[in-house]
């Protein structure tokens, strides 16, 4: 399994970090999130989710619901699963149906449904650096997200050039 360090020092490199995702994410990939309470989980996704053109304010936190559908291009569905006692519980939400969509996936708190998740993903660990910044840690997991890494490492190079 193939990794890559981004670091982000404010929201603005969150944002922006948020942004490269959505470039070389493909239709119908799976990002699991993890880090603990409070690390950006849902800022990320709402990064992500504001670059591909869903007005700023409208992703939250799916704790409580556990699965929202916000009409990107193409869609995001976004599961968390913080709240899921169990692997079966989580099955029952039908996540399969979600992984196999044309859609991009992202699993809050993967950690919790390891079991559930499709072959390959990409997972990114979440560390809080300090007030504002973060550590990101994305793990391609299959050959899929391999080239997904290798697209951030280009992209990466080319802002740091500019």
């Amino acid at each position: 399994m193939n990794s890559r360090i981004s670091e982000a020092s404010s929201e603005a490199d969150t944002a922006r970090f948020g942004a490269l995702l959505a470039r070389v994410l493909p239709p119908g990939s799976t990002v699991a999130l993890c880090g603990t309470l409070g690390a950006g989980k849902t800022r990320l996704v709402q990064a992500v989710a504001e670059a591909l053109g869903v007005p700023e304010g409208e992703v939250a936190s799916p704790t409580f619901v556990l699965i929202k559908e916000y009409g990107a291009r193409p869609p995001i569905y976004h599961f968390d699963a913080y709240r899921v006692r169990d692997d079966d519980e989580f099955l029952e939400l039908g996540p399969d149906e979600y992984f196999e969509s044309d859609g991009i996936v992202f699993v809050e708190w993967a950690d919790r449904v390891q079991n559930c998740l499709p072959r390959q993903y990409l997972r990114i660990e979440i560390e809080v650096t300090g007030h504002n910044s973060r550590r990101f840690k994305l793990t391609a997991v299959g050959a899929q997200y391999e080239s997904v890494l290798s697209q951030l490492a280009l992209y990466s190079a080319d802002e740091s050039a500019e």
